[in-house]
């Protein structure tokens, strides 16, 4: 039985204790919000993630330490690494926290993406424009998820300002993509090299946030899911990478393009709780602890609904069979991810109808 330090005190750390929990395993957190989500469930150590006192009592209290978000400073796994394993390794932070690594690394490996510039002034976002052409979307390199740090750029109006108004900071211009639908992979690679692979699933966003997954995704031949497992092998071994990864796609129905990586557990990975043999999180913990993966195949048909905002009566979403609700204690405030709520059934049909009642 282990004791694992987490990187960040969300939901994403909650359910990674959660897991751990009844292997035995005991969590250490550290965060800088006293009233994270982890916090319910793990020790917390409430400190910035780069305060030199703070990363030496968790690396004196842990036998090694993950991340649940790719925003750590990667200064912070610098300092730790000499005392303790981290696992996922620094170069995947470093490659996921900038859009313009991940994108360059995307290429390297011959994965294929959207058409992309980087930008760091208003005069290059016009040569960028000029070059790749409109509509396309602007991002910040640096700290964007949710949809934050993003604009969309329809018409030489929306050009004008733009720049600026994402901060004047460095910036990553993508032409548009005209995809069918929007899939990931839920990937895991063990400490000895071992990798599988979650079915393909299929999500949908609204206002840059991700609404509703459904896994397996729907009309996926046995060619498409196996382009995927080897776009994420290419990743994984290119980061000598330990742990859980995601891989965010758009099917355009020809091709599958790359939209950005998570080197960590994902949102469009939490189906697996009740719908996999082997939960994301669990598979996460057996990866960095060098422990035999789980197996990742699907249990009948699932959907993932995010709860945002605010959280309905619970009673009424256990009613619907098959629905497993999971809050995160958190506050409601619009926009903020307060839960989700997984749906089991034997079949689409009965998915179908069972998602129409919540």
């Amino acid at each position: 039985m282990s004791a694992i330090g987490i990187l960040g005190g969300g939901q994403l750390g909650r359910m990674l204790a959660l897991a751990g929990h009844p292997l035995g395993h005991s969590f250490v957190v550290l965060t800088p919000e006293r009233d994270a989500p982890a916090a319910a469930v793990a020790e917390t150590i409430v400190a910035d993630y780069d305060d030199p006192r703070a990363l030496a009592a968790l690396a004196a209290r842990v036998e090694v330490v993950t991340y649940e978000f790719e925003n750590v400073p990667a200064a912070a796994v610098a300092t730790l690494s000499p005392r303790v394993p981290v696992r996922p390794g620094g170069e995947a932070l470093v490659v996921a926290s900038d859009r313009l690594n991940e994108k360059a690394r995307f290429r390297e490996l011959g994965i294929p993406t959207a058409p992309f510039a980087s930008v760091e002034s208003a005069a290059e976002l016009e040569a960028a424009v000029r070059d790749i052409g409109l509509p396309g979307v602007l991002k910040t390199r640096r700290l964007g998820y949710d949809g934050k740090g993003q604009r969309v750029l329809q018409s030489r109006r929306d050009v004008e300002g733009a720049f600026t108004g994402l901060g004047a900071v460095p910036l990553l211009y993508e032409g548009f993509v005209a995809f069918r639908r929007e899939l990931s992979i839920v990937a895991v690679r063990g400490l000895d090299g071992e990798v599988a692979f979650y079915p393909l699933v299929e999500n949908r966003h609204e206002g840059g946030i991700l609404r509703f997954t459904r896994a397996p995704a729907a009309d996926v031949p046995a060619a498409l899911q196996a382009r995927a497992e080897g776009y994420a092998r290419a990743l994984l071994e290119s980061l000598d990478y330990v742990g859980v990864l995601a891989l965010e796609l758009f099917d355009d129905g020809t091709e599958l393009l790359a939209n950005e990586i998570a080197p960590r557990v994902h949102n469009s990975g939490h189906w697996t709780i009740e719908g996999a043999e082997t939960s994301q999180f669990e598979n996460h913990l057996r990866a960095i602890l060098g422990a035999p993966l789980g197996s990742c195949a699907a249990r009948g048909q699932s959907a993932m609904i995010n709860l945002i905002g605010d959280a309905p009566d619970p009673l009424a979403i256990q009613a619907v069979p098959g629905a497993h609700l999971h809050l995160y204690g958190k506050a409601p405030r619009p926009g903020r991810k307060l839960g989700h709520v997984t749906v089991t059934a034997p079949d689409a049909a009965t998915l179908d109808a069972r998602v129409e009642q919540l």
